[in-house]
This record gives C-alpha cells, structure tokens and sequence, in this order.
C-alpha cells in the first residue's frame, strides 16, 4: 500500500447564514463567531417593523446599530398610520481573519406598537 501526503478537505463552499430575532422585545444580538481560516465579507440586514392601528398623531420608531460595540447608524422617524411601517438597514461589513462580527440593534417606539426587530448576515 503506496502512502502519499494527505490533503484536508476543502473548506466549504456554502455561503453562511445567521439570523436573529427578538420578536417585540427592543434588542437583537447577533454574535457571528470568528474563522480560523478565511476573511468574510457579510451584507447585514437590520429591519424594525411596527404598527400605529391607532393613528396616534406624533408616533415614532427609532433604530439604531452597533457593529463591534461602535454606533454604525441611527435614526428616528414619524410612524405612519395604519397597519404596518418599517425602518430598515443594509450594510456590507468585511470581517477579518480570526475576529468575530457583534451586531446589535436597539429600538424604540414612540405612539406606537413594535412588531418584530430582526437581524440578519449573509455571506457574500
């Protein structure tokens, strides 16, 4: 029997997905691990959705991101009547070799009702 050098398996060639939701809680955490092997690139999606049923004049909904513990964006607007309104975010973060990707979105609502707060990576 003929011995050679072993190769190790080719990492995978699937693009990782990660997701979190804090359903109508006003916090979502999403702690991406780090890679051993490989820089990453993720396009991150950040969506509040809320309701204003009521109408209520002078409604609003906030929503603001942390990247790493570090504010990346923050905004605050009128929430419209009826039956559904969103705020959302789309951003590109490159993650480097060894680190881990903390995301974090807080948000607040004013007048209205929160219905889901998620957060979600893609790789690219």
């Amino acid at each position: 029997m003929a011995r050679g050098n072993s190769t190790p398996p080719a990492p995978s060639t699937r693009p990782e997905h990660w997701s979190a939701s804090a359903g109508t809680r006003d916090v979502a955490r999403l702690d991406i691990p780090p890679d051993a092997q490989r820089d990453r690139t993720f396009e991150v999606f950040v969506t509040l959705a809320v309701q204003n049923r009521a109408e209520r004049p002078g409604a609003t909904h906030a929503l603001r991101v942390l990247v790493n513990g570090a504010l990346e964006w923050q905004r605050t607007v009128p929430t419209h009547p009826g039956p559904g309104d969103t705020l959302d975010l789309r951003l590109t973060r490159v993650v480097p070799l060894g680190q881990p990707l903390r995301l974090t979105a807080t948000s607040e609502v004013v007048g209205a009702q929160r219905v889901s707060l998620k957060i979600s990576a893609d790789e690219a």
